[in-house]
């Protein structure tokens, strides 16, 4: 997996959103010194992974990270600049998607409180809601290859 250490290293493929499996990594704090969730977002389908950890620091977020993409297609991932991508290296050895969780929880929520299924229904209602940046699709259409009908 290329690891990116600023936008500008990326490969165009990546930068212009032609492929799936060119991830963006980041966290979404809750409460100083808590939980905290890592998310990845796919750049071309939005498709949204999430896992939270305990407290936001790099051995923890990048153990997350490697669990997550585990099973996934991926080329590329884009770190935010943060202290806790620190240890990206160890990754590669083995619509504002965060913007849309605060929908679910406020800013400075205690995430320590948030159980693994809330977590996983949060990540299945965004990659299932529709986005005009898709042409209406959602991502785990795009992500899959698959429509999915509405009557």
């Amino acid at each position: 997996i290329s690891i990116s250490h600023t936008i500008h290293e990326r490969p165009e493929e990546a930068n212009n959103r032609t492929r799936i499996g060119d991830w963006e990594a980041d966290t979404v704090a809750g409460k100083t010194g808590k939980a905290c969730l890592v998310t990845l977002t796919d750049r071309y389908s939005r498709f949204l992974k999430i896992q939270k950890v305990a407290v936001k620091k790099s051995k923890l977020v990048i153990e997350a990270m490697v669990k997550l993409l585990e099973p996934l297609t991926k080329y590329t991932v884009t770190p935010d600049r943060g202290k806790e991508f620190t240890y990206h290296q160890k990754l590669s050895d083995q619509e504002n998607t965060n913007g849309l969780l605060r929908e679910y929880f406020p800013k400075g929520s205690d995430l320590t409180l948030v159980d693994d299924q809330t977590i996983q229904l949060w990540e299945n209602k965004l990659n299932n809601r529709s986005r005009k940046c898709l042409n209406w699709k959602t991502p785990y259409e795009v992500f899959y290859g698959e429509s999915m009908h509405l009557i």
